[in-house]
């Protein structure tokens, strides 16, 4: 029983923490709200306080955070449909860039400020991380803008276990921590469910840099021997976008000239290219295969960078409009990043309308407004399957999964990265469509689809998760997604967006 108190008062405590970190406030600043000690404050967030139901409903008005719910389980949405979008929506900065560029946050001793971070659960998390690092990070703002000053020295030793093992982010950690320690450890990353993809490709990435990385017990044991330098071009044995942002980070702090080849030149990529040139590595080739990097022995600047747009986010909102065959305005699109699913789009029938082209705040990436039109989809002639960019995005096909089901004819996708990924986009039978398991990578989709609404628990990797919930959105009747954490991993208040375009989805939980 006491194990379970225990336990009970611990996950009160972390939820404390959790909001009051949302808050942007300190234990000090928490403490003067509730006219208690910082102490106090600390002995409640690590669970060692038992609280009274006034204090944690005093403690919720104080976070803005309702603490206590009855019932305290998941999220769930309701959702009632059919729906008609309408108006326009400007898409969020991009999710893996900000992951990226908080982790590449590291290699710099200068103050860095990022604009309009993506607010989501896997920052979150890794705001916890480096905060147990001893970085002091804070929110600006509401437009989410965030300011990352580390300290003199990392505190490695103390890194926050809890929060590392539930993002697969904090493997990017290796690149710019080599350079700062010759031993240290990381706890094992999470992430979503979709099959083991290795870290051995990150490890060859980085063995030229003399990283050793023995895995272990639950956590990385990393090893640096300064000895060992890049003597020729790393080749990448998998073009992977985080694969290639940790040799990047490697080598921006490596005072010689790094050749990295194969590597990803998708759009986190290009963000982090952008964000080191501002600290002053030079890098050529972005938006190739080849990147040369000329790093630094050290990095001390102030920096202030804009990430770019999310085109996953978009090509979500694109599908959105398709499904519920509406117009809407989706401005700030990452055209570069969109340029082959909207061609394969076309090629379906699907109408729309582009602006003249613009530039993002980064003064590099290249956006535009689409407009879309109510259209009648028919199959592609071919097979839809990503490729590395500039191919179709791996995440913006499972999108194609739900537009293939209301469009006429049969469509094959194949999902070749991902081990399991594929198997999800079945849950859409529940819906009322025709999707056929071939293999684990391949699905056949006849279509078009009359939705209709029921209830399906949330499969437990992001872009199917959100891909049901905008199959609910063209659905008859209403329909129910249970446990809904997995789409706040990756998103930014989708549902509230989504409602602000005339959608009827209603959070709730069970009583």
């Amino acid at each position: 029983m006491f194990g379970m108190t225990e336990g009970y008062k611990g996950r009160i405590g972390n939820l404390i923490r959790d909001a009051r970190k949302h808050r942007g406030l300190t234990q000090h600043q928490l403490a003067e709200l509730l006219a208690t000690s910082q102490s106090a404050i600390n002995r409640i967030e690590k669970g060692h306080q038992n609280l009274s139901l006034e204090m944690l409903a005093r403690i919720g008005a104080a976070l803005d955070s309702e603490i206590v719910a009855l019932g305290a389980g998941p999220t769930h949405l309701r959702v009632s449909g059919p729906t008609t979008l309408s108006g326009s929506i400007d898409v969020k900065t991009s999710k893996n860039a900000g992951v990226a560029l908080l982790c590449a946050s590291l290699l710099n001793r200068g103050r860095t400020t990022l604009r309009k971070v993506a607010r989501i659960e896997e920052v979150n998390r890794l705001l916890e991380v480096l905060g147990s690092l001893g970085v002091h990070t804070k929110w600006l703002n509401d437009d989410n803008d965030l300011e990352i000053i580390p300290p003199k020295d990392l505190d490695l030793g103390n890194i926050d276990e809890a929060a590392a093992r539930r993002t697969r982010s904090v493997i990017m950690f290796l690149g710019p921590l080599l350079h700062r320690a010759d031993t240290f450890e990381l706890p094992y990353a999470g992430g979503c469910n979709l099959g083991t993809r290795t870290v051995e490709p990150h490890m060859s990435a980085l063995r030229p840099f003399g990283l050793e990385v023995k895995a272990t017990d639950g956590s990385y044991h990393a090893n640096v021997n300064r000895a060992i330098e890049p003597g020729r071009p790393i080749v990448l044995t998998e073009r992977g976008d985080s694969v290639t942002e940790n040799a990047l980070m490697a080598a921006a702090l490596h005072p010689g000239t790094t050749v990295i080849r194969n590597a990803s030149s998708n759009y986190m990529v290009q963000d982090l290219c952008f964000f080191l040139r501002k600290l002053g590595v030079e890098v050529e080739g972005v938006g190739t295969t080849t990147l040369t990097v000329t790093g630094r022995s050290t990095i001390d600047v102030d920096v202030d960078y804009a990430p770019s747009e999310d085109p996953i986010e978009a090509m979500s909102l694109l599908a959105a409009a398709i499904v519920t065959k509406s117009e809407i305005t989706i401005r700030r699109a990452p055209i570069e990043f969109l340029e082959l699913e909207l061609a394969l789009l076309e090629e379906m029938g699907f109408q729309y309308h582009r602006s003249e082209e613009y530039a993002a705040r980064n003064g590099c990436t290249r956006l535009v407004d689409l407009t879309t039109k109510p259209s009648e989809l028919h199959a592609p002639l071919d097979k839809i399957h990503p490729m590395p960019f500039p191919g179709l995005n791996i995440d913006n096909l499972p999108f194609f999964a739900v537009i293939a089901a209301v469009a006429e004819g049969q469509t094959l996708l194949h999902d070749w990265v991902y081990e399991n990924r594929a198997i999800y986009f079945t849950d859409l039978n529940k819906l009322g469509a025709q999707v056929k398991l071939l293999d684990p990578h391949r699905v056949m989709i006849e279509g078009p689809t009359s939705f209709t609404g029921t209830e399906i628990v949330c499969p437990p990797a992001l872009r199917p998760a959100v891909v049901i919930l905008l199959a609910m959105l063209a659905a008859k009747g209403t329909s129910v997604l249970r446990s809904t954490y997995v789409i706040h991993r990756g998103y930014e208040d989708l549902a509230e967006r989504l409602n602000l375009l005339g959608a009827n989805i209603e959070p709730f939980r069970d009583i």
